[in-house]
């Protein structure tokens, strides 16, 4: 399966992402912001990092990228997507899923190996998980405090979108301990920590991260 992942000008874990996937299984194929050309990939995945330097606000200016035109459509279409970190500020911004990512509470930046529970395990991105499975990956953001309104927050709650949640800690305010959501379909989610630094022990606290990467393996091929 070809697994795309887009490069931005400030992105950090293009390539730690790219290896994840080819650890899992997968091709991965590099994909340009400034090209609206998805090369028939089969999914794609948002890395992490300071897309466009975060002016404005962070994925204010990548939503608007040449790549994010035919993104935004092919996952509306049913492409899935994983945004991580800033790639999942991109999300919100892009209108993909629904919130913000703001700042800290504590107004510092965050890095830290956090502890997790995967609430969703429907997703195209999650789907190799056990509901309820406590997992740990590493964390490193200065602007990941997810915020909604309260409509919002109960809607994803009500619905099962909240994919994961932050547990022992809320290492950046985010309302309900959110760590990450997706979708209605389950084709898009975001994920504020970073699985892609979890797939190997050689340089990982663990290899917990991986299963996001085989998870998306597993779904297209049961899709095929």
């Amino acid at each position: 399966m070809r697994i795309g992942v887009v490069t931005f000008p400030g992105s950090l874990d293009d390539r730690d992402a790219a290896r994840a996937v080819r650890i899992a299984g997968g091709e991965p194929i590099p994909l340009w912001h400034g090209d609206d050309d998805l090369k028939s990939v089969d999914a794609v995945v948002l890395p992490g990092g300071f897309s466009y330097g975060d002016y404005l606000r962070c994925g204010a200016i990548a939503r608007f990228a040449p790549v994010m035109h035919s993104l935004v459509a092919a996952a509306e279409g049913g492409l899935p997507v994983l945004g991580i970190c800033n790639g999942f500020q991109i999300l919100c911004e892009s209108h993909l899923l629904p919130g913000a990512l703001t700042r800290n509470d504590s107004l510092h930046f965050v890095c830290r190996d956090q502890r997790l529970r995967i609430e969703d395990v429907t997703s195209m991105w999650t789907s190799d998980f056990d509901a309820g499975q406590e997992i740990v990956i590493p964390l490193k953001n200065g602007e990941g405090g997810y915020v909604a309104d309260e409509a919002t927050l109960d809607r994803l709650e009500g619905e099962g979108r909240v994919i994961a949640r932050y547990l022992e800690v809320n290492p950046n305010g985010s309302r309900r301990d959110i760590a990450g959501i997706r979708n209605e379909r389950g084709n898009v989610v975001g994920l504020m920590p970073h699985p892609e630094h979890a797939v190997e022990a050689l340089t990982g606290p663990t290899t917990d991260g991986l299963p996001f990467f085989t998870s998306i393996l597993t779904s297209l091929v049961a899709a095929a």
